[in-house]
C-alpha cells in the first residue's frame, strides 16, 4: 500500500454527507460547494465552513486575520515547518514566510497551506527588507543569551514571530534582524523543547493577549 500524496485532503472519521433533501433543498448561497453538498463534506474544517468551497474559506478567513505574521527559516527542510503552517492556520496568522529553500515537506501541514497564505524569501536579508517595507518588527524566538521569557517579553499587536530549526536554532544573521529575542520558560531537564511546539505556545501566547 503506498502513501496518500501530500496534497491529498486527509480522510478523517468526522464530518457529514450529502445535504439532506438532495438538490432541490440546496441553500442558494454561492459560497457553497455544489460537490460537496452532493457527496458530503468529510474536510478537517470547523462546522461553521461545511459545505464550503476553499475559495469561500479563504476569503472569509481574509477578513479576519490576526495581524501578526510567522516565519521560518528552512535551510535544512526542517520536517517541523508543516506543523508550524498549522498551527499558523488555527490561530489566524496574517502569513507564514518560509526563509530559505522554496521546498519545504508539507506533510505536517494536513492541508491547512491550502487555506494559509505562505510566501517565500531567498535569504534573511530579503524577508528583514520585507519586514522593514511592512513596519514589521521581527521577534526571534529562541533561547539566547539575552531573550526575555515568553510571559514578561513585550509582544506588540503587529509583529512577525520568527522561529528557526529544529536543533541548531536560529542563524547568527536572523538573530541580527530581530529587534527582541523571546523564550519559553521551562521546568525540566532538557534545554529545548520541539520547534513547532514552541511556535504553537508562542502564537497562543499571542492570542491570549491580543485575540
Amino acid at each position: 500500500m503506498t502513501d496518500a500524496p501530500e496534497s491529498a485532503e486527509p480522510q478523517l472519521p468526522y464530518g457529514v454527507g450529502p445535504w439532506p433533501g438532495g438538490p432541490d433543498a440546496w441553500p442558494d448561497d454561492p459560497r457553497y460547494d455544489p460537490e460537496l453538498l452532493a457527496h458530503g463534506d468529510t474536510r478537517n474544517v470547523v462546522d461553521e465552513y461545511r459545505y464550503w468551497s476553499m475559495d469561500a474559506i479563504v476569503a472569509d478567513l481574509d477578513g479576519k486575520r490576526h495581524p501578526f505574521h510567522v516565519a521560518i527559516e528552512n535551510w535544512q527542510h526542517d520536517m517541523n515547518i508543516g506543523s508550524i503552517v498549522r498551527s499558523a492556520n488555527a490561530f489566524l496568522a496574517a502569513e507564514v514566510h518560509i526563509i530559505g529553500k522554496r521546498r519545504w515537506n508539507r506533510r505536517g501541514a494536513m492541508v491547512t497551506d491550502r487555506y494559509q497564505h505562505v510566501r517565500h524569501h531567498e535569504d534573511v536579508a530579503a524577508f528583514a527588507e520585507w519586514a522593514d517595507a511592512a513596519s514589521l518588527p521581527i521577534l526571534a524566538i529562541d533561547n539566547v543569551g539575552d531573550s526575555q521569557p515568553l510571559d514578561r517579553a513585550e509582544m506588540p499587536e503587529r509583529c512577525v514571530l520568527l522561529f528557526g530549526q529544529e536543533g541548531p536554532g536560529l542563524s547568527p544573521e536572523a538573530l541580527a534582524e530581530a529587534s527582541g529575542t523571546i523564550e519559553i520558560t521551562q521546568y525540566g531537564s532538557t534545554r529545548s523543547i520541539n520547534a513547532s511546539a514552541a511556535a504553537a505556545v508562542v502564537m497562543y501566547e499571542w492570542c491570549r493577549r491580543w485575540a
